[in-house]
């Protein structure tokens, strides 16, 4: 029974448009070109490469028909992950592709039906029709473009990474000068220029502010500016300068009234040896205490949580988010977005956060031909629980799991970040 409940559900999930909050999509390059800038997304690279592809055979400077069947050529040690199931899907829905594995011995024959698929003058508004796209949010760095693409389609989002840990590279400084106008020497600087910032942002329709975070980052203000104005005059980093920089963004989403979504726990090049994207791990030491000040602090922020770890981090997450109004789980991010950790992930937020909180997934997509497998994916595991955990036990009637299911998949979207003008 629970199985027919399940499937009925995903049906219905599947027709639901889809409202991506988080993406790396460029606008300007939404879709994939071949068969290369799909297997060179960095679910596959790193997989490969730890199954022991040498880095070498997936160089830039590798024809891509090759650097493809290189990748292809580990896929028999990675049909059992989730990244596997993604790129069999977009094989088949997407390019004809007919078989039951994906191998090296396909490499020339996918590769020759994605390029035929791809050069398509409307492949990006195939895609966009077949994958039920609303909307997706980007990633975009304080001075990139903003014109030029449909802002309804791709919303302009603010990553703010460079400007709170990279403010003492003399590559952010000239950036930072050709975009506001200001120099980065003092806070009143980071001020005039943060508000430049964000007034451009917000006339382009950007519907959150992001950052990722490390392990025991604290924000909080500083006591006195002297030390931060000292940094910031020498171009010198410091945690005090960064904290102080994350907490002045946190002042500018009040003002501006946007979503600040804080992406937690990344460790970045863990592994500098290893493929490009594919250095970064987290670690145990996360904990969101380090975040109190912060939440207590901006009542009138809401704060979209990712955090990298499930366990007890997402358990802290769900605590949070349970006690503090302006605290959200935010989809299940990087290498908690496996089944195995999503599924428990998600039963813990079900069971522990109010349901018009609960921000259910995102894609975190390159391409947009990777957001319907993604999806699909969660889609399948929310109904299987909501059968499971809900409907079969007669906690919830059918149509009263797909309104929840729907203000996972789309509705808390939309009213946290607002719809896109």
């Amino acid at each position: 029974m629970s199985s027919e409940l399940a499937n009925e559900l995903f049906e219905q999930f599947r027709a639901i448009p889809i409202f991506d909050t988080h993406s790396h999509i460029d606008p300007f390059a939404p879709t994939a070109k071949s068969l290369d800038d799909l297997l060179n997304y960095h679910y596959f690279t790193e997989l490969a490469h730890s199954a022991g592809l040498p880095i070498a055979a997936i160089a830039t400077d590798v024809d891509p028909r090759e650097r493809c069947r290189a990748i292809l050529s580990q896929f028999a040690y990675l049909e059992n992950t989730s990244a596997y199931s993604w790129m069999l899907e977009i094989a088949r829905k997407q390019f004809g592709f007919a078989g039951d594995t994906l191998r090296d011995s396909d490499a020339d024959s996918l590769f020759d039906a994605a390029a035929t698929r791809c050069s398509r003058p409307d492949w990006t508004d195939e895609v966009v029709r077949n994958t039920n796209l609303e909307c997706v949010f980007l990633t975009n760095s304080f001075d990139d473009r903003l014109t030029g693409f449909d802002s309804r389609l791709f919303v302009p989002c603010l990553r703010t990474d460079d400007l709170v840990f990279h403010s003492h590279m003399a590559q952010t400084r000239t950036r930072w000068q050709s975009a506001t106008g200001t120099s980065m020497e003092s806070i009143s600087d980071i001020r005039a220029g943060l508000r430049v910032i964000f007034e451009r942002f917000v006339a382009a329709g950007a519907r959150a502010c992001a950052i990722s975070l490390p392990p025991g980052f604290r924000p909080e203000p500083a006591n006195s500016f002297a030390h931060c104005d000292r940094a910031l005059l020498a171009g010198q980093s410091s945690p005090e300068l960064s904290a102080q920089l994350f907490w002045l963004l946190a002042e500018h989403c009040r003002e501006f009234c946007l979503p600040f979504d804080l992406m937690i726990g990344v460790n970045r090049q863990v592994y500098p040896a290893g493929v490009f994207q594919g250095q970064d791990l987290f670690d145990c030491r996360c904990s969101l205490i380090e975040y109190a000040q912060l939440f207590n602090a901006f009542p009138e922020v809401t704060f979209p949580v990712s955090v990298l770890t499930s366990g007890p981090v997402n358990q802290e997450l769900v605590s949070y988010s349970w006690i503090f109004p302006n605290v959200l789980p935010h989809g299940h991010w990087w290498y908690s977005n496996v089944p195995a950790y999503i599924e428990p992930d998600l039963r813990a937020r079900l069971g522990g956060v109010p349901n018009n909180k609960l921000l259910g997934y995102y894609s975190d997509a390159y391409k947009l031909e990777f957001i319907l497998p993604k999806y699909n994916m969660y889609r399948r595991l929310l109904a299987d629980t909501l059968a499971r955990d809900f409907v079969e036990p007669r906690r919830l009637n059918v149509e009263r799991a797909l309104g929840l299911g729907r203000a996972i998949l789309r509705g808390n979207g939309e009213r946290v970040f607002g719809r896109p003008a």
